[in-house]
């Protein structure tokens, strides 16, 4: 099964804001139907999308499993632990070992050995070389950044790996080459590392994983028990513990020692500050020895993206600082040396033609050079970066702000043309902001034809001075309130008038109906109808009349055969 990368998106959750191609420094964001989606061989696993979605759509990959069936197997695994620890937790190390082991490792070890380690080398490589511009290869971001986006400063970055990868193998030399190790730290891009090299570190944990599994197993890291074998092995750290900080590693060099004194030393943090400084550099022409200690995240890595820690900065930075112990003596040979080559692995370049280029702004409505607005509101920088990644496959013409907005407004425009009724929208000067072409026959007159040439319409006139039911807008716009006037008659004319609120205070639209005609014919059938019920009436008195007459001769009649039986049975009876 393909192994998942170690950022990825939930597409349920994710709302189309775009927000992290906008932060995205390399662009490693595909949008497909709404949703974002990580690149895979274009992202550097920095982890800002992570820390900047609004929704919390883009995810860490979480590889406690992973550690959890490491485990298992019965093999000794021991923990790299980030220096960035010191100053993220609130408590001492002998907790934090204990609580590690109780998750089930045989020691926990402190990747600040590798970090000495690398130092020591780095300033030996520095002492021994010549001129030239050399980059720290400690951050795995920065070294991804520039095999794939800056090769021509491959070359450039030492040659020797990480501190993570260094203390791997200072812990294989030291405890047998058949141990695990598992780093723990801030960062995202290690895993990829862990990927990458797993002949060192077999897997690589987040901080928040950390701190999850732990609630997993209801340890209590604070109440945890802890006794004398509570220590780092094989040995404590020095200086090493410096390297999640801005300048850390830089100070950490020069405690090793430059000989010749003939070194600069810039530290640079982020990539936007990384990509800047080598801006206008032929790293072939540089005549001076030049050592960039470069780090993926800005202030270095006590801002990884999967710190967990809400403490200010300024806290985890004094913290680490207070628990960094110095040693009087650095050696000046390294005990362990993990080299490694950063080949350039440049990504292709896919050049479109000019007709593709045209083909594709035109579909976003940019015909002409003033049309391309470069709003970055797709999150891409200009409007020719937005179509090659449209062209690409990349990117979908609904985030094109401008564009959905013309769409809008010509889907608005063709319902309000197409309306019978008077349609306008009025502000809160009593301006039109929007008037179709029923309004303007029903209210201009004479004057249709001149406004009908217009292109703006009536746009920006005042209505006061168009209908003579203003005071009904007014209203309406200061109390918020919709109104519906049927039946409202101006001199000759009959109207039915819908006012609705479009934003309180702010904008107010209406629907205009002239009724006159059907008013009109109305009274018309209401006349017809009263003449047929008239007649109606008359017919039904006659016929009660004619009943009456008719009833009456019914009564004698029956009333006299009535008395002549009685006549009769008297008769009978003598």
């Amino acid at each position: 099964m393909e192994q998942t990368y170690p950022v990825y998106t939930l597409k349920n959750e994710c709302n189309d804001c775009y927000k992290c191609i906008r932060d995205c420094h390399v662009k490693a964001i595909r949008i497909h139907g709404g949703s974002a989606s990580v690149i895979n061989e274009k992202c550097i696993a920095c982890g800002h999308c992570v820390t900047i979605c609004p929704v919390g759509a883009k995810k860490v990959r979480n590889d406690i499993d992973k550690v959890k069936t490491l485990l298992l197997t019965g093999k000794k695994v021991y923990v790299s632990l980030a220096p960035s620890w010191a100053g993220v937790y609130n408590f001492s190390k002998e907790k934090m070992i204990a609580a590690l082991k109780k998750l089930g490792f045989a020691g926990v070890s402190e990747t600040a050995l590798g970090a000495q380690e690398v130092s020591i080398q780095t300033a030996k490589m520095l002492n021994e070389g010549g001129t030239g511009l050399y980059i720290s290869s400690a951050c795995p971001v920065i070294d991804d950044y520039i095999r794939l986006y800056k090769p021509n400063f491959a070359k450039c970055i030492t040659p020797i790996a990480s501190p993570a990868l260094t203390h791997a193998g200072l812990l294989k030399d030291t405890f047998g080459d058949e141990i695990k190790v598992v780093f723990i730290g801030p960062c995202v891009a290690k895993k990829n590392e862990a990927d990458k090299h797993p002949e060192l570190i077999s897997v690589a944990l987040t901080f928040d994983e950390l701190n999850y599994w732990l609630k997993e197993e209801f340890i209590n890291v604070d109440k945890i028990e802890t006794d004398d074998s509570c220590n780092f092995v094989p040995e404590s750290a020095y200086e090493g513990a410096l390297y999640p900080l801005e300048g850390g590693m830089n100070e950490t060099i020069k405690k090793v020692g430059i000989e010749k004194n003939d070194v600069t030393f810039i530290g640079v943090s982020s990539l936007e500050a990384f990509d800047k400084s080598l801006q206008n550099i032929n790293p072939d022409k540089i005549t001076n020895k030049i050592f960039v200690e470069a780090l993926g995240c800005p202030g270095g890595c006590i801002n990884g993206p999967c710190l967990s820690s809400t403490k200010s900065r300024i806290l985890i930075t004094s913290d680490i600082y207070a628990n960094t112990k110095y040693r009087d003596e650095i050696p000046k040979e390294p005990k362990k040396v993990v080299c490694e080559e950063y080949n350039p692995s440049p990504l292709q370049k896919v050049e479109h033609s000019v007709e593709q280029i045209s083909k594709a702004l035109k579909k976003i409505s940019k015909h002409k050079p003033e049309d391309e607005l470069n709003c970055g509101g797709c999150g891409y920088s200009s409007c020719r970066e937005f179509v090659n990644a449209l062209i690409a496959g990349e990117a979908e013409t609904s985030m094109c702000v401008s564009y959905m907005r013309k769409i809008a407004v010509r889907k608005a425009a063709a319902m309000l043309r197409c309306m019978p009724s008077a349609v306008v929208i009025v502000d809160s000067n009593m301006e039109i902001v929007e008037a179709n072409d029923s309004f303007e026959q029903m209210f201009l007159g004479d004057m249709y034809e001149i406004f009908a040439s217009r292109q703006d319409g009536l746009t920006g006139a005042s209505l006061e001075r168009i209908v003579p039911f203003s005071e009904l807008f007014k209203s309406a716009l200061d109390t918020g309130n919709d109104i519906h006037q049927e039946h409202f008659v101006i001199k000759d004319k009959v109207y039915d008038i819908s006012i609705f609120t479009i934003e309180d205070n702010e904008l107010i639209g209406a629907v205009i109906s002239d009724v006159t005609k059907s008013e009109i014919d109305r009274s018309k059938i209401a006349k017809k109808a009263r003449e047929v019920i008239t007649k109606n009436i008359a017919t039904v008195q006659e016929i009660a009349s004619l009943l009456g007459e008719h009833m009456v001769e019914t009564e004698l009649l029956l009333n006299s055969i009535a008395e002549g039986f009685d006549s009769n049975i008297s008769e009978d009876k003598k």
